[in-house]
């Protein structure tokens, strides 16, 4: 996704003579050991990031400013845990905004959502995102989940904004 770098880790073992790996996939599996695509909903899925979202909030009320963690991990600054869910929020609303490129994460490679005046600006809630670019993946139109954006976007931010007005005040708030 815009301007995040990541190092690909992969960890090889060996257990009774059958070499054996584990890596990151980004987007669609390329094994069919769970089932293929069928299982896999990749790094990004909108349920699992909205639960953690929601715990680092409860946890930053319990515990208030006095636990702290190191954000990006490893990376020795340490923050509240309500910045960190802060950033992903942002994060995740950033995958429908246009970015500075005039294109969508969301829309991925696909001229004619990115660019078609009758397409350009009708979101789809695709089933999850690619975990480097944020192009929506899986099936398209998940409201049931993907569609809890509108929570990270109006929910915790009260009512009677634009959503221009309040991604800025989700990108200020996830500022260290």
């Amino acid at each position: 996704m815009s301007g995040i770098e990541r190092a690909r880790v992969e960890s090889e073992f060996a257990v009774d003579g059958c070499a054996a790996s584990v890596d990151f996939e980004p987007a669609e599996s390329t094994t069919a050991m769970f089932g293929g695509n069928s299982n896999w909903r990749g790094p990004l899925w909108f349920p699992l990031n909205y639960l953690a979202i929601s715990a680092l909030e409860r946890y930053q009320q319990f515990f208030g400013d006095e636990l702290k963690v190191s954000f990006p991990t490893g990376s020795g600054p340490e923050v509240t845990r309500d910045v960190v869910a802060a950033d992903l929020r942002r994060r995740l609303i950033s995958i429908f905004l246009v970015g500075p490129d005039g294109r969508r994460p969301c829309f991925g490679g696909i001229e004619r959502l990115q660019t078609d005046p009758a397409w350009k600006d009708n979101l789809v809630f695709s089933e999850y995102f690619h975990g480097d670019n944020g192009a929506g993946l899986g099936a398209a139109h998940q409201t049931g989940w993907t569609g809890v954006v509108a929570d990270l976007i109006r929910g915790r931010l009260g009512d009677g904004a634009s959503v221009p007005q309040m991604t800025d005040v989700v990108s200020e708030r996830s500022k260290p």
